[in-house]
């Protein structure tokens, strides 16, 4: 018939010429296993730092918090009669000896608060005094006397006398040379070692230092101080040993 276009829809058309032409596919690379553990453990590893970040801190915060309340807060608006250490000195990883001549390090003291003395095995006059207002301190604070350690570093090798057993039960007795014992505490300039006694808290740091030869009504003051940082402290030491 005249007239009438023979030829396909125009949508026909191609349709059909899309048919004719070959199929094309595009490949995307895939990760391979190996980038897949590599990223997994990134991130574990970035994970499990950021976890022991938390718990450091979760540690750290009771001493944070203890220390802010003492130094900062003051308790009762009274002045510290001991002398703060600034910077704080952490306890060496030095190996001492016991009377019996056994090894231990100075790290095992840590976990309670310590009251420290220093002198040689002879213990003149004033190193009975030191030892006696330790003993008398401790005593003192009542039912918190657990959580404070009398400690007296023996300073030579000399052997201990037999006259100081009985104010000595209960307090741990160590031998540390001098050289060493230099490297963590120091007395006020002008003074000698044995003549004061030296707080550690539980962490192993020395962070205070009573005045030299100090008297009974030094020791009164003493106490007031050993009771605030007790009462700052409660729950970051370990009662006994």
């Amino acid at each position: 018939m005249s007239g009438f276009n023979s030829s396909p829809p125009t949508a026909a058309r191609a349709i059909s010429a899309a048919a004719d032409e070959p199929l094309g596919l595009t490949v995307h690379s895939m990760p391979s296993p190996r980038q897949a553990l590599d990223g997994a453990e990134g991130r574990r590893t970035v994970i499990g730092r950021w976890k022991m970040i938390l718990v450091m801190l979760c540690c750290a915060a009771p001493v944070i918090a203890s220390y802010f309340t003492y130094y900062v807060i003051r308790p009762e608006g009274r002045r510290v009669y001991g002398e703060l250490v600034d910077p704080q000195r952490s306890l060496p990883d030095l190996v001492a000896t016991t009377r019996d001549g056994m090894p231990v390090r100075l790290s095992t003291l840590k976990g309670q608060w310590l009251l420290v003395a220093v002198a040689d095995a002879a213990c003149d006059a004033l190193c009975e005094q030191q030892l006696y207002l330790q003993r008398q301190l401790r005593e003192s604070l009542g039912r918190e006397k657990d959580r404070l350690d009398r400690v007296w570093l023996v300073s030579d090798a000399a052997p201990v006398p037999e006259r100081l057993n009985n104010g000595l039960h209960g307090a741990t007795v160590l031998r540390v040379p001098a050289a060493q014992l230099a490297q963590w505490l120091a007395p006020a300039s002008g003074h000698a070692l044995a003549e004061h006694l030296y707080v550690v808290d539980p962490i192993g740091n020395w962070m205070m230092r009573f005045p030299a030869r100090m008297d009974a009504a030094g020791a009164s003051r003493a106490k007031r101080d050993l009771d605030r940082l007790l009462r700052a402290s409660a729950s970051w030491d370990e009662p006994g040993r």
